[in-house]
């Protein structure tokens, strides 16, 4: 079963989202402030976790930062009163998923957990599809139909991990550190050059995917449902 973890220190909040998502079919872990949460997450298997920002002894910033270190792929929902845009540039910089703003409609809430589940066990596999194009990390080959095409490493990589994470933002530090390591030492914008070559070379797939900057953010991966 799917374990989600709520975060926050207002109870009547928790009480909404225990409520509909237990109506899912959810095992839920609750707690109302950041240390309790971030020993939760390290003792047990969380799969998702929502989280508010104003609380008390560590902040929701702060969750965000620790849990990022210890497990990168954890899908993370910030639902929050802070809905200025930088407030959500920051949380997308800290490595946040997704946002929301409170007050929030529970059913979306419910929809976006799922949408975020689906990234996450999509992003597990070894072999993910984009319309006729076939990305295999095993072997490192991509495939157009019959075609194998040819990519460099890192854009290989670059395009696997926003490919692994479709409709999510990466900061350009988000993708240095997966793609190049937190040791690289260039300039942040070898993601732009990188990025530039892969809408070059799939100049011609728009039909299945594409590649879209998320101003003063990032970039995400957005598929095209036909």
């Amino acid at each position: 079963m799917v374990k989600i973890l709520i975060v926050d220190d207002d109870p009547h909040i928790r009480a909404l989202m225990r409520l509909y998502l237990k109506n899912e079919g959810f095992d839920l872990a609750e707690a109302d402030n950041g240390i309790d949460a971030h020993a939760i997450v390290k003792g047990s298997g969380t799969d998702l976790v929502i989280l508010d920002i104003m609380m008390p002894q560590m902040d929701g910033w702060e969750l965000c930062q620790e849990i990022r270190i210890s497990d990168p792929d954890l899908p993370l929902l910030m639902v929050t009163a802070k809905g200025e845009a930088g407030q959500k540039i920051k949380g997308f910089q800290l490595g946040t998923d997704d946002y929301m703003t409170k007050p929030f409609d529970p059913v979306e809430l419910v929809m976006r957990v799922k949408a975020l589940l689906r990234r996450s066990r999509i992003a597990s596999s070894q072999v993910i599809v984009l319309g006729e194009i076939v990305l295999n990390r095993k072997t490192y080959k991509v495939t157009r139909g019959d075609e194998e095409l040819t990519l460099p490493l890192k854009e290989f990589e670059l395009l696997f991990v926003l490919a692994g994470h479709p409709g999510q933002i990466f900061t350009r530090e988000q993708l240095i550190t997966q793609i190049w390591g937190m040791d690289y030492e260039g300039d942040d914008r070898t993601v732009d050059v990188h990025i530039k070559r892969l809408r070059e070379r799939f100049a011609g797939d728009a039909r299945h995917f594409r590649i879209e900057t998320a101003r003063s953010v990032g970039y995400r991966l957005a598929v095209n449902p036909g």
